[in-house]
């Protein structure tokens, strides 16, 4: 039991997985570390250092004395800009990303099926022990690149969300 959480045997599962995936699975399992190391980033974004974007655009718009000359309204809506841009950082990359990897499963699904025609016309014959390596080829990427894709579809909805919010409730402030 112990023996199923040494890192080892967990980096050998994985390396199995991948290698019963084909390529493709691997260029998925890249772009998955990527989409996710991203979607934290925007976590830890949103937990830690907006507070700090914001109060830095408050003590800016606090120390003018002028609030309401056409400079100052300029000045307000580039403080409102820096706070949005800081805030919609990555969410970009992460629609991309979630569009992306499911098409490399498709593509996968593709490979694996060319896999299953190439052993049937090298043997001459539908053995299924050999074609099983194909199937694996086929399902593994299109199970991988969905699953990716779905697990990060509610991250394309929640940042630009809270960003779109901050940013409004910024404005309201710097009033």
């Amino acid at each position: 039991m112990l023996e199923a959480l040494s890192p080892r045997v967990a980096f050998e599962s994985l390396q199995a997985f991948v290698n019963s995936g084909g390529p493709v699975l691997l260029a998925i399992l890249v772009l998955t570390f990527l989409l996710w190391g991203l979607i934290v980033e925007r976590a830890i974004y949103w937990t830690m250092a907006h507070q700090g974007v914001v109060a830095r655009a408050k003590r800016a718009w606090a120390a003018r004395s002028d609030h309401s000359s056409w400079r100052a309204e300029k000045y307000r809506q580039r403080l409102i800009s820096e706070a949005k841009q800081e805030s919609e950082q990555f969410n970009g990359a992460i629609n991309v990303l979630v569009s992306v990897v499911p098409l490399l499963g498709l593509l996968g699904t593709v490979t694996g099926m060319v896999y299953v025609f190439d052993v049937m016309a090298v043997t001459g014959s539908s053995n299924a022990r050999l074609m099983a390596e194909g199937i694996s080829r086929a399902t593994l990427p299109t199970m991988a690149g969905l699953f990716t894709s779905v697990s990060g579809v509610m991250f394309t909805y929640w940042y630009p969300r809270f960003a779109q919010k901050a940013s409004s409730r910024l404005a309201d402030e710097l009033k």
